[in-house]
């Protein structure tokens, strides 16, 4: 037996246990590993570790090797560890969802149905940097009840195997099969985990458009894809400039990096004076900005945009700039051009906010405020696994509840289904 099956194995025999474990020790789970995740020692450790990965990062970064987006990921500081507990500590709070009927309907006398939610089983989920989604991956697999094999990219090694000894820690003082949350170290052995389609329930892949691709290429398990965030935000005439600017400076500079920036900037001919203040504070911000001829023909400065600009996930501080003739127009390029995550609009005109929001087809879609909002632990779901831009299962932001499918549980007192029908006896279908 290959080493991939027997730790995909050990981790589907240590999912039982796990699935079994009642609401309030799963909770103390979490909030022990918040509470590590906050031990001066174990936060130097983590950071030195992390160290390790920088460094040589840097070097693989200025030989171009490792593109710029991912290099700004890889970083761990004091408060994005402080985060990440904080968001543990929300999930332990966060209310029960296994175990717990969401429908329960009385189908006779004596004869009551009950959908409940349960895990999925193993996960398997791959990535490429953010060594900080270790911790938000396994806290969210532990709240939810599911094993989690975790394939995280080479540039994070050392972080990714300090954080999950952190999580096997934490799982032993439990007394939980440390199996449950897995490690893989080598790029090869990702396409023998993907064929694992026995004992994984669900593939995760976050990274790349081209990475995502290859997985869905490459197994048969289902796949949810966490790919490129080609995010738009959208100056309608009515847009309050003080307001747009905020906003955008926002969407762009506080992450860059971040799947949920925007990429692209949309105005509405009529939007001149949003446009300009928009403009002014993204360039204070230090922002590249490319224009199409009627932006530049306002703005002489900036640099012409391409067409492949339009479709460009820069990951850094650089913004397309493009003039639309109206919501239409706007709404046009977006399904064009966006790749399903996150789009926003700033106006002061109810009715064409709402339908902004009816029509964008994407997982987030915001009125008046940042796409920077697109997110697990601003949502209020403690973390997430993903942003998910596909429609079935999960979209958006994936939490808890995004891990979780169902059972449906009958109870009866002998009944039995040819006695119901026309002209026998019916059904009550009530709900409970």
């Amino acid at each position: 037996m290959s080493t991939i099956r027997a730790l995909a194995l050990a981790a589907k025999a240590a999912s039982h246990d796990l699935a079994a474990l009642p609401g309030p020790a799963r909770s103390a789970l979490l909030r022990g590993l918040a509470a590590a995740l906050r031990e001066p020692a174990e936060r130097e450790r983590l950071l030195a570790a992390n160290a390790l990965d920088l460094a040589a990062a840097a070097t693989a970064h200025a030989r171009g090797e490792l593109d710029t987006a991912r290099y700004k990921r890889l970083g761990l500081d004091a408060n994005k560890l402080a985060g990440v507990a904080h968001g543990l500590d929300q999930l332990a709070d966060a209310p029960e969802l296994l175990g717990h009927p969401d429908l329960r309907r009385e189908l006779d006398t004596g004869l009551i149905l009950e959908r409940v939610p349960c895990p999925l089983g193993v996960l398997g989920v791959v990535f490429e940097a953010r060594p900080d989604a270790v911790p938000q991956i396994g806290g969210l697999a532990l709240k939810s009840g599911n094993a989690a094999v975790l394939k995280g990219g080479r540039e994070a090694l050392h972080s990714n195997r300090a954080l999950v000894a952190l999580i096997h820690r934490v799982l032993a003082d439990h007394h939980l099969d440390p199996a449950c949350i897995a490690l893989l170290e080598q790029r090869e052995e990702l396409d023998e985990l993907l064929a694992q389609r026995d004992l994984l329930d669900l593939i995760i892949a976050r990274g790349s458009k081209a990475f995502v691709h290859h997985v869905q290429a490459n197994t048969q398990i289902p796949v949810m894809g966490h790919a490129e965030g080609l995010c738009h935000l959208y100056l309608h005439r009515a847009a309050d400039p003080a307001m747009a600017a905020a906003i955008a400076v926002d969407a762009k500079c506080s992450y860059p990096a971040a799947c949920n920036a925007i990429e692209t900037l949309l105005w509405d001919r009529d939007a001149t004076l949003a446009l300009d203040t928009t403009l002014a504070a993204l360039r204070s911000a230090g922002v590249e900005l490319r224009g199409c001829p009627a932006t530049r023909a306002r703005h002489p400065d900036l640099h012409p945009a391409s067409a492949e600009d339009w479709d460009s996930e820069y990951g850094a501080l650089i913004l397309a700039v493009r003039q639309v003739d109206d919501l239409g127009d706007a709404l046009a390029h977006i399904a064009a051009h966006g790749s399903r995550h996150t789009e926003a609009i700033v106006t002061e005109d109810a009715a064409i906010a709402e339908r902004f929001l009816a029509i964008v087809d994407a997982a987030d879609v915001f009125h008046n405020a940042s796409t920077r909002f697109a997110d697990g632990y601003r949502f209020g779901l403690g973390a997430e696994v993903g942003i998910s831009t596909g429609k079935l299962h999960a979209r958006g932001p994936v939490g808890a509840a995004g891990l979780l499918s169902y059972r449906w549980l009958l109870r009866g007192h002998g009944q039995v289904a040819s006695d119901y029908g026309p002209g026998k006896r019916a059904f009550i279908h009530r709900d409970l």
